[in-house]
C-alpha cells in the first residue's frame, strides 16, 4: 500500500503522506517521497506542491523510532542518512514553489520536511519542534542546517538544545510558520495560496525561488549578479511576452509556463 498519495487540482499537487498512526518518517517514506518529487519536479503541468499529512493528528510525528535499536552500534550508516538528505533536498531545491501544511504533530524529522518547502501554514493545535536531543541524537535530514537558516542561530540552538515542541502561535511568533489557521482549515488555505501563485508566471516563480535560495548562500555581490542573470533570462520568455501585453491591454495574463 502506497504510503505516498498524490492528488491533483488544477496545476496544483497535493502530496499526502499516509503512514497511520502518526504518519513517522520511515526508511519506505522517504523512498516514496523521493519518488514522487522526482516525478513532481518533471511534471510541467504541475505548478505548486502542498504536502499535509494525512487524518488529524500529524504532519509528521518524527523518525520511525522502533527501527532505531538496529542502528544503535551500526558505523555504516552515512550512506542511508545521505540518501535522506538527497531526497530532502529535491523538496527544498524543486523547481516549484512548495507549502507545508502542518495539521497536527511536526516533530523531529516531520520538522526537517516542513523545513525543506517554501512556506509552511499551522493549524493552531499543531505542535512543532525538533526533540532528537531528548533521544541522545541531532536531527539528521538536515534540521541542524536549515532551522539556523529560518529562524536565526540563537533561537534555532535553544530548539535543538532542549527539544521543546512550539505551539504553532509561539512558531508563527518567531518566524518558522507563516500563518496559522484552525484545525481543520489548514489545506483550503494552503490551496488558496497556490492559486495564487499559480496566477503568476511559473518560469518567473522559478526564478525567484532560485534567486532567493542561491542568493543567500553568496556574498551580496555575487547574489545580486546572479539576480541579474535570473532577471535577464525571464525577458527571452513567453510568459514575459505575455504578462507585459497583458498589463498594456489591461487584462489578466494567461501564463503558459514558457
Amino acid at each position: 500500500m502506497a504510503l505516498i498519495k498524490v492528488e491533483k487540482q488544477d496545476r496544483i499537487a497535493i502530496v499526502i503522506i499516509d503512514n497511520p498512526p502518526m504518519n513517522t518518517l520511515s526508511t519506505a517514506v522517504v523512498q516514496e517521497l523521493g519518488e514522487t518529487f522526482a516525478t513532481l519536479n518533471d511534471d510541467n503541468e504541475v505548478w505548486a506542491i502542498i504536502v499535509t499529512g494525512a487524518g488529524e493528528k500529524a504532519f509528521m510525528a518524527g523518525g520511525d523510532i522502533k527501527g532505531f535499536p538496529e542502528k544503535i552500534g551500526n558505523p555504516n550508516l552515512i550512506p542511508s542518512f545521505l540518501y535522506t538528505h538527497e531526497v530532502f533536498n529535491s523538496i527544498d531545491f524543486s523547481p516549484k514553489p512548495t507549502i507545508a501544511v502542518l495539521n497536527g504533530y511536526t516533530l523531529g524529522g516531520g520538522c526537517e520536511l516542513a523545513l525543506t518547502c517554501d512556506i509552511r501554514i499551522a493549524e493552531e493545535q499543531a505542535l512543532i519542534g525538533v526533540p532528537e536531543c531528548t533521544l541522545g541524537l541531532l536531527p539528521g535530514a538536515g534540521g541542524t542546517q536549515r532551522l539556523p537558516r529560518l529562524i536565526g542561530e540563537g533561537k534555532a540552538k535553544e530548539l535543538l538544545y532542549t527539544g521543546e515542541h512550539l505551539s504553532a502561535e509561539e512558531a508563527l511568533r518567531i518566524g518558522l510558520v507563516n500563518r496559522v489557521v484552525p484545525k481543520g482549515e489548514g489545506l483550503q488555505a494552503g490551496l488558496q495560496l497556490a492559486k495564487k501563485i499559480c496566477k503568476n508566471s511559473p518560469t518567473a516563480v522559478r526564478n525567484i525561488k532560485k534567486a532567493v535560495d542561491e542568493g543567500l548562500e553568496l556574498p551580496l555581490q555575487n547574489a545580486l549578479e546572479r539576480e541579474a542573470e535570473l532577471f535577464q533570462e525571464l525577458f527571452l520568455t513567453e510568459d514575459v511576452k505575455e504578462g507585459v501585453q497583458a498589463f498594456l491591454e489591461k487584462r489578466r495574463p494567461q501564463f503558459l509556463g514558457k
